[in-house]
């Protein structure tokens, strides 16, 4: 199993969310790990296993100096969080990171497999609808998919 599923989510006064007790398990059995490493994503937040995340950043520092390499550094690698769950299996979100997603007292996680997304509601509402659009333009490619 990977992670899956979509949770709408509270956020509460400390900047704690919970993460769906599936998501844990997964990392607790396959990745070994109690936390994620949670960084600035377009409009929101994404998560990895500390273990894919230390994969993200070789590949990052492997890559050859310049503009690609810099930009990945400051948006998606200095601003990430390792981030250890509490007794009641919730994630503290740092604030410069729930600013970023304009995270308020609700959220939404979504489990892509390999990553784990924290959106606004808003943020995914339109995130959702892009999608959609995008995947309405490929008809034949979903059709093909089986969808």
């Amino acid at each position: 199993m990977k992670f899956s599923g979509e949770y709408n989510v509270s956020v509460d006064s400390k900047g704690r969310i919970s993460i769906p007790a599936s998501f844990r398990d997964e990392l607790r059995v396959v990745y070994k790990s109690e936390s994620l490493v949670v960084t600035r994503f377009k409009q929101g937040l994404v998560a990895y296993p500390p273990s894919c995340w230390e994969e993200i950043c070789a590949k990052v520092l492997a890559m050859p100096l310049g503009r690609q390499r810099e930009a990945n550094l400051r948006n998606r690698i200095a601003p990430a969080k390792e981030c250890t769950f509490n007794a009641q299996g919730r994630i503290q979100i740092p604030q410069s990171l729930r600013d970023h997603a304009g995270l308020g007292k609700e959220a939404v996680v979504i489990g892509m497999f390999e990553k784990v997304e924290i959106w606004s509601q808003q943020a995914h509402a339109a995130i959702t609808a892009e999608s959609e659009t995008l995947l309405d333009e490929n008809a034949q490619e979903q059709a093909e998919l089986g969808f």
